[in-house]
């Protein structure tokens, strides 16, 4: 028998079963809707959205700004269209709602930055133009002409593709010494757990940082790859819950770990998910329709194209993205120019006390800043120790004096700051005026040198 061998073009346009798009849609939506609502119940939308009386606007988006009580608002439109989008109502336009609404709570303030919330923006970017409202959704009940059992490879791909740029990406940046060699800053984080029952104990020996160091390489680096193998999937799938699970009874790092958990559903084969599906659906009868239309969804021609080549280009930025700190001069951690949207989890453990001094040239006056009048704690512990916020920070001071009469004010920093367990010392050139400093994709010249090496990605 003669293999045929296919193009890589032929490849991506074979057909997959669309239940795998239907039940990732469900779960992902369900759970940013969840997310939703313990925003709202905790209070966080009035502490992070509503209180501070300054915002750090991202580089490029300082067009977004806080919209006061209008925030609640903001965030029911983005729960309500998270709900039609898991349940594929109105799919099309929940999809661009979720997405900007979304998006737009993420850039207010960009003290809020978690890794994860820039996956969702990025997946929930990729779900407006797949069809996955086809299968098991509340439009394909309403249109029963939608319904189709399959759908080419490369849109169920790219979630998949998505996955394992953020995990190989979390793996390479872990290729440093401080992680490997030194077991930072895990050999600080994991003592603060020793109360946790069984287990708890196990976290006071240096050894378990290490291997907690040197294991989270390993998995992040390899776990796509093993999800893709028909044979290792279920025991990888079981790897990423434990995996995540542990993560998140250590760290508090929100819904992360959940979010992680479900979108690796993407990895299982579509036929099984498919035969999973069918099941549901019987017991579901008459609620649900139980046959597609057994034939493939079809993009019209150009649409196609023009999909594939926006894909493409979101591709090559995501896989470029991480790598633009290396057109930056000093040591990537301590500058943290380039480190956000890289993927860059929990590397570091870093603290930093900063004082601002506003003087007036023209009588020589110096006003020493109390930074609780404009920041909340965590935009403060935020600041310390990023230099794109204190030059910000250091902008929103000249405005604010001068709205009190002072004439051009001047805005010094004293900031200190500590990293991965050395002493702490100084960051900023205190010499520099930072109001006059513009904040730019180049290096600034106003951090002072790491003088100390940490090696690696």
């Amino acid at each position: 028998m003669v293999v045929k061998n296919i193009s890589l073009k032929q490849r991506i346009e074979q057909p997959v079963y669309s239940a795998a798009l239907a039940v990732f849609r469900l779960f992902f939506g369900l759970m940013i809707f969840a997310s939703t609502i313990r925003f709202w119940m905790k209070g966080w939308i009035e502490e992070l959205y509503i209180q501070p009386n300054f915002f750090f606007s991202y580089y490029g988006f300082e067009w977004v700004k806080p919209l006061g009580q209008y925030t609640y608002l903001l965030f029911i439109v983005c729960g309500i269209s998270a709900l039609f989008f898991a349940i594929g109502l109105f799919y099309r336009w929940a999809s661009v709602l979720l997405f900007l609404s979304f998006t737009y709570i993420e850039l207010m303030d960009k003290t809020n930055y978690l890794n994860h919330y820039y996956f969702v923006t990025l997946v929930l970017f990729l779900m407006i133009w797949l069809p996955a409202q086809v299968n098991f959704s509340v439009d394909s009940i309403r249109k029963p002409s939608i319904r189709k059992r399959f759908v080419p490879l490369w849109t169920v791909g790219s979630i998949r593709m998505m996955m394992a740029i953020v995990y190989v990406y979390a793996g390479l940046a872990k290729l440093n010494s401080d992680w490997l060699l030194e077991a930072m800053p895990l050999r600080l984080w994991l003592p603060a757990n020793n109360d946790m029952p069984i287990i708890g104990g196990l976290f006071n020996h240096l050894w378990v940082a290490y291997f907690f160091s040197w294991f989270g390489a390993v998995y992040d680096l390899f776990i796509p790859f093993f999800l893709l193998n028909r044979k290792a999937r279920p025991y990888a799938y079981i790897a990423v819950i434990v995996f995540h699970l542990m993560t998140a009874a250590l760290f508090p790092i929100g819904v992360f770990p959940f979010v992680m958990i479900v979108s690796a559903l993407v990895f299982f084969d579509s036929e099984d998910i498919d035969k999973v599906l069918q099941r549901v659906k019987k017991r579901l009868w008459p609620f649900v329709p139980v046959a597609e239309m057994p034939t493939l969804y079809t993009f019209a021609r150009f649409q196609k194209k023009l999909l594939q080549s926006l894909f493409i280009v979101f591709f090559v930025v995501q896989v470029l993205m991480p790598w633009r700190y290396l057109l930056n001069e000093g040591e990537l951690f301590w500058t943290e120019e380039g480190y956000r949207f890289s993927w860059r989890v929990m590397l570091m453990e870093k603290m930093g006390y900063a004082q601002f001094v506003v003087k007036d040239p023209a009588t020589g006056r110096k006003v020493a800043v109390n930074n609780n009048d404009f920041l909340t704690r965590n935009q403060e512990k935020m600041m310390a120790t990023q230099a794109d916020f204190m030059l910000q920070y250091a902008h929103h001071l000249k405005e604010y004096y001068q709205q009190q009469g002072m004439k051009n004010p001047e805005v010094y920093a004293t900031v200190y700051v500590a990293m991965n367990g050395r002493r702490s010392r100084l960051y900023v050139d205190t010499t520099t005026d930072l109001a006059k400093e513009t904040d730019t994709w180049k290096h600034k010249n106003w951090i002072l040198a790491f003088n100390d090496n940490i090696h690696g990605l």
